[in-house]
């Protein structure tokens, strides 16, 4: 049996609540079959060196240097605990973040919560486990938020109307879903009432097109504004919009993960050193356990907006 671990008591977000305490594990491959031993009640402890290697899809949010960073100390905690390799590997783009889960050249994903229902939807076998818990709010949460430069006469939503807009990806929760979701109830449509739209890839790429001036807004989230902050990169931008709290980006595993594995997976996480920062990019406190229901809101959202299925590709 699956051990079942319990929740924290973290305040509803919104009309929901947002997170119970989860913690994402990582799935791994089954180990190749072997030969029956002679002696069925002798069984010899499997090595580590031939336990399946965790491999787990990161989506590109930052620079990939920055990223792979972010990655060492993560990794390195991941493997001391777990007694075996973990390869993370940085995906080119979000789609090809969920791939790799399709295809099976990864067996774990961290990444944004409508990638984890895009990976659901062709196919993959993949449950929440755990999320970061961010350092601003103290929650598995955090907030999405529109950006334009510090001298910019845009101070409202409506102000969008006629500019050109960056968004990351179709595939991003912070920035996309959540951005699009405030505009439509504004009822502006991106397509029809904005001059032009263009999508960065990355966060730090959305970044660099209002630096640049390619564009007149930029749709992020607030941990990543507070990180350009700390960088002395929003000196001149400012913040126009905010959202309500969105439940952070999960850290999946395969549905038929072993419960040995769970079990030091989740010891694992729950022990992740102070300062080892949350792989998408937000300075992080620490995991927190999390379940499919804590992201249904999301799902429902996608399907409001028609951005379920084939046209969330």
């Amino acid at each position: 049996m699956m051990p079942t671990p319990k929740k924290s008591s973290f305040p509803p977000c919104g009309n929901r609540h947002v997170i119970g305490a989860a913690l994402i594990g990582i799935a791994i491959a089954l180990l190749p079959g072997c030969t029956q031993s002679q002696n069925p009640k002798v069984q010899a402890p499997t090595p580590v060196s031939e336990q399946a290697v965790l491999r787990i899809s990161v989506q590109p949010t930052q620079n990939k240097a920055d990223q792979e960073k972010m990655i060492t100390p993560l990794d390195a905690h991941l493997e001391k605990v777990l007694g075996q390799q973990v390869d993370f590997i940085i995906a080119k783009d979000y789609k090809d973040a969920v791939d790799m889960l399709v295809d099976g050249r990864a067996n774990a994903f961290y990444g944004g919560v409508v990638s984890y229902f895009e990976a659901l939807e062709r196919g993959a076998k993949m449950i929440p486990l755990v999320a970061p818990i961010d350092a601003d709010t103290v929650r598995p949460w955090y907030r999405s938020c529109f950006v334009v430069a510090a001298n910019s006469p845009i101070k409202t939503l409506n102000d969008l109307k006629g500019k050109r807009v960056g968004f990351v990806s179709r595939s991003s929760t912070s920035g996309y879903l959540i951005p699009v979701a405030a505009l439509k109830e504004e009822g502006i449509d991106p397509e029809r009432n904005f001059a032009q739209v263009v999508f960065g890839g990355t966060h730090a790429e959305t970044e660099a097109l209002l630096t640049t001036n390619r564009v007149d807004a930029i749709a992020t989230n607030l941990a990543t504004y507070n990180q350009w902050q700390k960088e002395g990169k929003a000196e001149n931008v400012r913040i126009v919009w905010q959202s309500v709290p969105v439940p952070h980006a999960p850290v999946m595993v395969s549905s038929d993960i072993p419960p040995e594995l769970l079990e030091k997976l989740t010891e694992a996480f729950l022990t992740t050193p102070a300062g080892v920062k949350d792989l998408m990019g937000a300075k992080s406190v620490g995991y927190t356990l999390v379940e499919a229901e804590d992201y249904k809101s999301i799902g429902e959202l996608r399907r409001q907006l028609k951005l379920s299925g084939e046209s969330s590709q």
